[in-house]
């Protein structure tokens, strides 16, 4: 039995779903979806059609782009009630969500499987940049998120209140559960994780530097995440960290099976004798 992970399938491309559908069955093993599969209600409900009767479950956290409200949606929905939606519609496919009890895993059952919801608040940005700040140093390397435009905070005031939020919460749950844990979030926790060499200065919108030590202080054994799209093996304090992007179609080399970008997070293996950063195959030109 494993865990596995992939993040940002980014539905909306036909290549992506042409790759989903590749997937081998996997009738034994857990699958996670860690944020972005797309920008509507329909990407999840068919991502979880699909990939439902490959695997004995699913679980899933929103990334940014669940999070969107594009003009194209019919609903409108905005933030709070936009993520609720998407939780309902999680629920009704039968897959985990941040919002549920996070269940043990059934070869260690003292080890929790945490899926969370954290945004970002900016604070990846450069020492002593206020959100505003970090949006127009970014804006000097013509970076600019579309989140600015399409991810909406209702009913909180702002993007960094709902993390603020969201983070305050998580940390209360994480306290009363006892134990090691897998801690799956679609932003990197940490800062030192962000390599993004082809926009240095998408930095802002990439997660909070409140979640800096959650490995440790949580007891955590491997950390998953996406939103990189620059696949890679860290450790950090004897801790596994994972991003496990798929990322766009112009991203991917042509010749990686489907397969091969799953990643097992489960079973665990030992850490290296000298830890360092595996990078997985992705395009770098």
């Amino acid at each position: 039995m494993q865990l596995l992970a992939l993040s940002d399938l980014h539905l909306a491309h036909p290549e992506n779903r042409a790759l989903v559908e590749a997937l081998s069955p996997h009738p034994d093993d857990w699958l996670v979806l860690a944020g972005d599969l797309g920008e509507k209600t329909a990407h999840l409900e068919w991502a979880f059609r699909a990939l439902g009767p490959k695997f004995a479950r699913l679980i899933w956290v929103p990334g940014n782009h669940e999070l969107w409200t594009p003009p194209s949606e019919p609903d409108g929905l905005r933030g709070l009630a936009r993520y609720d939606a998407m939780v309902r519609t999680c629920r009704e496919h039968g897959v985990l969500t941040p919002e549920d009890p996070w269940p043990t895993w059934p070869e260690d059952p003292g080890l929790h499987i945490c899926p969370l919801f954290l945004l970002y608040d900016y604070s990846f940005a450069p020492d002593g940049l206020d959100p505003s700040a970090a949006v127009a140093w970014a804006a000097k390397d013509r970076i600019r998120a579309r989140d600015e435009e399409l991810l909406h905070p209702d009913p909180w005031p702002t993007r960094e209140a709902w993390c603020a939020a969201r983070v305050a919460r998580t940390a209360e749950r994480l306290e009363a559960t006892p134990g090691p844990k897998v801690l799956i979030n679609h932003w990197p926790l940490r800062r030192d994780l962000v390599r993004i060499p082809r926009v240095p200065r998408y930095l802002p919108w990439c997660g909070t530097r409140a979640t800096e030590d959650w490995h440790v202080r949580y007891d955590a054994r491997v950390v998953v995440s996406g939103h990189l799209h620059v696949p890679a093996t860290d450790w950090r304090d004897g801790v596994r960290f994972e991003e496990v992007s798929v990322g766009y179609p112009r991203e991917r080399w042509d010749d990686r099976t489907a397969d091969l970008h799953l990643r097992c997070i489960l079973p665990h293996p030992p850490a290296p004798a000298t830890p360092d950063t595996v990078w997985h195959r992705r395009k770098t030109t």
